[in-house]
């Protein structure tokens, strides 16, 4: 993961230095020799992929010149993506953003026992269906629709039988296909709120300085208006929907010409392909990727 920028440009491996030294861990090499297993592992997951789109950005800006603040006019993020959106905004540090995300990962690992929970796809879903298909399935547990994807992808999450009930149900209701997803926890429901009560003092205790670009949150698709907004905004991530669908139709909307996914992998630009196709994304959290970026941006 990374390895090949780390290997092309200084300025990547001191992205990942920093976020070693800021979380006293090798996350790095973790990063770029495994073990997968121990990668994985959500409370590494998350500042490695927030590590990632950051050694992206700082590429772009030292080696190719361009400053996030001149050419972009809005950022957003899907989940944990909203805080490389943030720490690309200059919101806060990179070191501020590797231990937040530290935080939240082991504060959402440890909120429900392994096993208790599960996350499943629908596909061919919309939210408003997805929403009646978790009230059916619930029967007394948490299930709730928990990432609206667009294109007909929703995900659910809540307790384990819940969701298996869930996806029985879905087929009942003429959706295309329900996946269980192989996930350590069931994120962004009513489960995770110990996670949350527990990210809260820390938020709470932060200075967010007000972003470089407009911020697009992904809890109700809209302009952030002010820095103060943002604890608060921050904690109810944990529990809330990642409304994509939304956020994408937002930054569409503003008449936004090209989009780039600074994150490893391309799963956002194919999300983006399936609901805003007017907006291009071009994948660019890898090495092929941030010279696509590179020459779109001039």
């Amino acid at each position: 993961m990374a390895k090949e920028l780390a290997d092309a440009f200084g300025p990547a491996r001191e992205v990942f230095q920093e976020v070693d030294d800021a979380l006293s861990q090798k996350l790095s090499r973790l990063m770029w020799e495994g073990p997968e297993a121990d990668l994985t592992l959500t409370e590494n997951a998350q500042p490695a992929i927030m590590a990632n789109a950051i050694a992206v950005l700082r590429v772009l800006e030292v080696e190719g010149g361009v400053r996030l603040a001149d050419k972009a006019a809005f950022v957003a993020g899907h989940s944990l993506g909203e805080y490389s959106a943030l720490c690309g905004a200059q919101t806060f540090d990179l070191a501020t953003t590797s231990r937040l995300l530290k935080l939240r990962g082991q504060a959402m690992q440890a909120a429900v026992p392994v096993g208790a929970g599960a996350m499943a796809a629908l596909l061919g879903a919309d939210f408003p269906l997805a929403e009646s298909i978790c009230a059916a399935a619930a029967e007394g547990e948490i299930c709730q629709a928990a990432n609206d994807n667009g294109g007909g992808q929703v995900v659910i999450s809540g307790h384990k039988a819940a969701v298996e009930r869930a996806m029985t149900i879905a087929k009942e209701r003429g959706v295309k296909r329900a996946i269980a997803l192989p996930v350590s926890a069931p994120f962004h429901c009513a489960l995770m709120q110990p996670a949350a009560d527990g990210l809260a003092p820390v938020l709470a205790e932060l200075r967010f300085a007000e972003p470089a670009v407009p911020v697009v949150t992904s809890v109700d698709g809209r302009v952030v208006e002010s820095a103060r907004e943002l604890p608060g905004l921050l904690e109810r991530q944990v529990t809330a929907p990642v409304r994509w669908e939304e956020t994408a139709r937002v930054l569409a909307g503003f008449g936004a010409g090209i989009a780039i996914e600074c994150g490893p992998g391309r799963t956002l630009a194919g999300l983006m392909k399936r609901i805003v196709p007017e907006l291009p994304c071009v994948p660019g959290g890898d090495l092929e990727g941030v010279e696509a970026v590179r020459k779109v941006l001039g």
